[in-house]
């Protein structure tokens, strides 16, 4: 009797929650709709980096294209910034905010979905859910306005969220996007045309990861790295330009965390978090250099790390796993990794910290933290923000909670300061925001927005 009442209830949530995504897509399309009706307003197409691409992107689909409006510099072209670190340098950001929170640029609805945004040549691109489809989609960073889409059949459907997860990747003028299950498409980063596509799980022998795949692809060089967890290839690299296989290593089930180009103990390196162990892999072979053991329940590690200095990373994982401080050493292709501490004073659930002279911010477990990086040391825990994110700027935190508010927060281990405080989006917001000219840009699986978020 238990057992039916539970699957009634399931067959009635999954019921509930579909009839409520049918009536936001069709809230999604009239506003499309109703926006690609409205003049496109004149000014100067941004010039940028694209080689010849397939017209014919996907069977049966033709992106639609409109003309970006304004120039700019690309900066936030990976997933949490640059180096993935969390960490926003490009210029000063406003420090002092209205009452009433930061001036809204645009607003309005956007798919499905728990990706962020990259931005580049005036658009900002992510990925999301409309209906039976995964889609990439590329907006004006000044308006809003939705200037190409490109789309494939693809559905991830799960109690915790539906839609694609794993944030997109922009690299000279290609955008590399990669779906819920497993499907990864090179795109003309102007008009979304396909220069080339696969999907990993089926390429690789992979079966998908309970709560899908969330990885953003890693330009290294000639390469795309992606990490698909089949035996043999759990971490593969592609031919950035063609999507021809490079290297395949290791047989690892996969996490939910997204590779890392950094510089460890003299070496160039590509970090990777599995469900069971850090990893630091050669770039140009994919051959292990070590391994340090991080196993957490049902392998559920979802936080970046984050390298401290030449020889010293910091990881934390949620569900009870806590935190550490990781040395590298050696030389050539010979290394080792130690503990330098371990403790449960910080627990990264579904957000990364951030590092800011010699301490770390983050996330325990909802609750806003600081810890002494040398040492493991909490210097204070105050601000609820739930499962939401944290990223830095210069000498403050920008703090979203996932009931959709946005925060500035001093970054000092003195003590907890929250310096302003606004509700920028409705529902439920665990996407990781991103800056990008002057522009702060907030999603969820409901509504996307930009905010004014520069100096003046």
């Amino acid at each position: 009797m238990i057992k039916r009442l539970l699957l009634l209830t399931l067959v009635f949530c999954t019921a509930c929650r579909s009839a409520t995504n049918e009536a936001h897509y069709a809230r999604l399309e009239k506003q499309r709709q109703e926006q690609a009706a409205q003049p496109v307003p004149s000014a100067t197409a941004i010039p940028s980096p694209s080689p010849t691409a397939s017209a014919t992107p996907s069977p049966g689909q033709t992106p639609n294209t409109a003309t970006a409006t304004a120039t700019s510099r690309n900066y936030w072209t990976n997933f949490r910034g640059p180096k993935r670190d969390g960490k926003y340098e490009e210029a000063g950001v406003a420090t002092k905010w209205p009452a009433s929170g930061l001036p809204v640029l645009w607003k309005q609805p956007v798919g499905i979905g728990h990706a962020s945004f990259v931005a580049a040549d005036g658009k900002a691109y992510t990925i999301e859910q409309r209906r039976r489809e995964e889609v990439v989609a590329a907006y004006d960073l000044n308006n809003g306005r939705e200037l190409w889409t490109q789309k494939w059949s693809a559905e991830y459907n799960d109690e915790t969220g539906d839609g694609p997860r794993a944030t997109p990747t922009w690299d000279q003028g290609r955008i590399y996007a990669l779906g819920a299950t497993g499907e990864l498409r090179c795109l003309d980063a102007n008009n979304g045309n396909v220069f080339w596509g696969k999907n990993i799980l089926s390429d690789n022998g992979a079966s998908n990861l309970q709560w899908a795949q969330a990885a953003s692809p890693l330009i290294v060089d000639d390469k795309v790295v992606v990490l698909p967890g089949g035996k043999g290839k759990s971490v593969v690299a592609y031919n950035k330009m063609t999507g021809a296989p490079v290297w395949k290593a290791l047989s690892d089930t996969q996490a939910y965390v997204s590779p890392m180009l950094v510089d460890l103990a003299g070496r160039r390196q590509i970090i990777v978090v599995s469900a069971n162990r850090v990893i630091g892999l050669a770039p140009e072979d994919g051959k292990l250099l070590w391994s340090y053991p991080w196993a957490t329940d049902m392998g559920l590690n979802i936080s970046q790390p984050i390298v401290v200095d030449k020889n010293r990373f910091f990881i934390s994982s949620g569900y009870g796993k806590g935190a550490a401080l990781v040395e590298v050493k050696g030389t050539g292709d010979s290394f080792t990794a130690s503990t330098v501490w371990e403790n449960k004073n910080m627990k990264n659930k579904f957000n990364s910290s951030v590092l800011q002279d010699g301490y770390i911010y983050g996330l325990d477990e909802g609750i806003l933290v600081c810890l002494d990086v040398n040492t493991g040391e909490r210097k204070w825990k105050d601000g609820r923000y739930g499962y939401g994110q944290v990223i830095l700027v210069g000498n403050h935190l920008i703090v979203t909670s996932d009931q959709g508010d946005v925060a500035l927060v001093k970054a000092s281990p003195a003590g907890y300061t929250e310096v302003a405080r606004f509700h920028a989006l409705n529902g439920q917001m665990w996407n990781y925001p991103a800056i990008a000219n002057g522009r702060l840009l907030v999603r969820n699986s409901s509504e996307m927005a930009a905010y004014d978020i520069s100096a003046k």
